[in-house]
């Protein structure tokens, strides 16, 4: 029997002991895709207890705290930071076959020393010892991202955003990690939200551009798409339902455009027709400045209405969703690249039965100068656990280009979740070090192998986002 998460936790074989602790082990950071506040790393906040780093944001956790039927008092609501911790502990201890359960025990030996198990009997000691290290004054935000190796974030950022926070970050030279925004204009899309018209308005005078027509839409985003790029960013995010393609000519958008603003209901047919319009302007315009596009779909947020009205997006609702056309992503991507402006895609949907789909699909467009220019993104949300991982990476070596692979991001709200990185990086060597021990590749290049693995790990974002980072 092995010890519980012992130094060669998830490593099956030699192989992967040998490529994991030689060459991505040691490896830095680059977490191209999170959801953290760059607010709070300019003003180095520090942390009061254990619980608002854990359990103050993160809905994956308050999703497994609901699943054992505990009150939302101790999850979202009044109860004290202690209560809440000792109930998440008691919940964590039964939660088998979770990925929860790993990633609580990598952070507490990562960032707070403790080597022994977290559960209803040792929650206690736990508490005080973790909110003893954040007491000291040397533990910060910015002390956790150093100690995680981190040479550079993208936070996500909405087209209105001010990035004073990325200025602030910028001007202190006390701070060597890279901050920089990323283009998420999700709000400027969704044509049928209630509150679409107030943010034109945020949009026209953040802009100076007054928006009264789709063409003048694009006008504004295109000035914050400039102002975006004099800040650094490189990278765009968008949230799809799924990819459509429901193309029409620029009179019918312009009209759909007009009856949205004056206070009319759209049908579906001309929601979709709007997002296309939007989605293909956006890759034109992303092609053109070289950044990297990325495109997260498959997900039904937002399912159960009491809850969302009490707390709002993001707070444990969502789910997969299996219905939608994947043959219009192919449409979307031709009808951008036929134009001669299909920028870096990387493509991300949190249903996995599309692994195959996206793999199959993206190879018609992969033409260079970049490597793996379109490629699917890390096993994402749901997905993000040892098989979810595992059948990811296994698909992406079967059916396109394993070694240009970007690898993992955080996609988190945490500044303790850098240890995502460390799991997925054992479980990417164990996967190689399986391919060696089988007889499927050969022992002799185990050094090749090696130095895929340290570019998986790091090396591959640096070169694909062009970053200002130097290759490892």
């Amino acid at each position: 029997m092995k010890q519980f998460m012992d130094k060669d936790f998830l490593l099956q074989s030699e192989s992967a002991k040998k490529l994991y602790h030689d060459y991505s082990e040691n490896m830095p950071i680059l977490d191209y895709h999170c959801h953290i506040s760059p607010k709070e790393i300019a003003e180095d906040r520090h942390f009061d207890t254990i619980t608002q780093v854990w359990l103050g944001g993160d809905h994956y956790k308050w999703r497994m705290m609901r699943s054992f039927g505990v009150d939302e008092k101790y999850i979202t609501g009044d109860a004290s930071d202690k209560d809440k911790f000792l109930m998440f502990a008691k919940c964590l201890e039964k939660s088998v076959g979770h990925p929860l359960h790993h990633w609580a025990h990598l952070e507490l030996r990562k960032y707070f020393g403790y080597q022994g198990v977290l559960n209803s009997k040792t929650a206690e000691e736990v508490y005080d010892l973790c909110n003893k290290v954040l007491q000291d004054p040397a533990t910060s935000v910015r002390s956790l991202i150093k100690a995680s190796g981190v040479t550079l974030i993208c936070t996500t950022d909405d087209p209105v955003d001010t990035l004073e926070w990325h200025d602030k970050i910028k001007e202190d030279t006390t701070f060597d990690v890279k901050v920089l925004p990323a283009w998420r204009p999700d709000k400027a899309k969704n044509i049928t939200k209630p509150e679409f018209t107030s943010y034109l308005e945020t949009l026209s005078q953040v802009s100076g551009v007054k928006i009264d027509s789709f063409k003048s839409l694009k006008e504004a985003l295109k000035v914050r798409l400039d102002y975006f790029a004099s800040k650094g960013c490189t990278v765009t995010d968008h949230a799809l339902e799924y990819v459509m393609y429901y193309p029409a000519t620029d009179e019918e958008v312009e009209a759909i455009f007009a009856k949205r603003l004056s206070g009319a209901e759209l049908s579906k047919e001309e929601d979709l027709k709007f997002q296309t319009a939007f989605m293909l302007f956006e890759g034109e315009e992303i092609a053109k400045r070289d950044w990297v596009m990325q495109l997260h779909f498959g997900c039904k947020r937002d399912n159960n209405t009491p809850m969302f009205e009490k707390l709002g997006p993001d707070t444990g609702y969502d789910s997969i969703d299996a219905y939608y056309p994947m043959g219009e992503l192919a449409d979307f991507l031709n009808a951008l690249h036929v134009k001669n402006s299909l920028p870096k895609t990387i493509l991300y949907s949190l249903n996995p039965n599309d692994n195959k789909i996206i793999n199959t699909m993206l190879n018609c467009f992969n033409e260079g100068p970049a490597v793996a220019k379109i490629q699917q993104g890390s096993a994402w949300w749901f997905n993000d656990s040892k098989f979810g991982m595992e059948e990811q990476l296994r698909c992406v070596a079967e059916s396109s280009n394993l070694s240009g692979f970007v690898g993992m991001l955080t996609d988190s709200r945490s500044f303790t979740s850098y240890t995502r990185h460390e799991y997925f990086r054992r479980i990417l060597c164990n996967y190689l070090g399986s391919l060696v021990e089988n007889g499927e590749y050969p022992s002799e290049d185990l050094d090749i192998l090696g130095e895929i693995v340290k570019d998986i790990s790091y090396n591959n974002a640096v070169r694909y986002f062009k970053f200002p980072l130097e290759v490892r």
